[in-house]
């Protein structure tokens, strides 16, 4: 019988590695799933490079992971905004490495990941500082420049419901990078509000479809899932 969920936050992430690359879904705080962040604390691992698409809030979440000093890498869109001090006090203070990446090229490099894409050029950077050092071509009369995908050891996401399969639904804008993200790890560990019972989720609806998922673990509510 096929049986993803895990009985705590604490087991899902329990074997998470010091160096591991780590996805964590989100939008700000859309999204974000902030018990499997806080049970990455827990747990310890450090020298994390970690791919989101900002470098935290206030000082809980992504930011409270920052704050504990675990975090070697941050790659990501918006790493400084009113309030991510978080990061840009280590930042400044030469703790973490930044590689800054425009949203869609860091969407783009994320699903080029989960298709199995060597590479693939993009206008976006094209003579701009990001673009340094990195091969660049004209197609047609337009410039392009050559990214890479962004594959990564673990996803943490959040979804609004799963079964025990691992099939994922998700509510309204906290989907966000969550799909994408579970396609081109090599573990997806998925925190959810609720999981349901074989067959209560609509298949038209399914977003993330269980091959993607190695663990699910739901976060407040009663489990009813057979």
């Amino acid at each position: 019988m096929i049986d993803k969920t895990v009985s705590s936050v604490e087991a899902a992430v329990s074997d998470i590695s010091d160096g591991a690359t780590v996805m964590i879904g989100g939008f700000g705080t859309a999204g974000l799933p902030c018990e499997l962040i806080d049970a990455l604390i827990a747990q310890g691992a450090r020298d994390l490079t970690v791919v989101s698409n900002n470098a935290g809030n206030g000082e809980t979440g992504l930011a409270a992971l920052l704050k504990a000093g675990r975090v070697r890498k941050m790659v990501c869109s918006f790493p400084r905004q009113s309030d991510s001090y978080v990061f840009d006090g280590l930042y400044r203070a030469g703790k973490v490495e930044l590689e800054l990446v425009p949203q869609g090229n860091l969407a783009a490099r994320i699903e080029a990941a989960g298709a199995g894409f060597g590479a693939f050029y993009t206008p976006t950077g094209y003579g701009t500082l990001l673009a340094e050092r990195k091969e660049t071509r004209n197609i047609d009369g337009r410039n392009y420049v050559l990214e890479f995908p962004l594959h990564a050891d673990v996803a943490l996401i959040k979804a609004h419901r799963g079964d025990r399969w691992g099939n994922l639904i998700y509510r309204k804008a906290a989907r966000n990078f969550g799909p994408i993200m579970a396609t081109a790890a090599s573990r997806t560990i998925a925190q959810v509000g609720e999981i349901v019972e074989l067959g209560a989720l609509d298949p038209e609806v399914v977003i993330t479809p269980g091959i993607f998922v190695h663990r699910l673990v739901q976060v407040g509510g009663a489990a009813t899932a057979a």
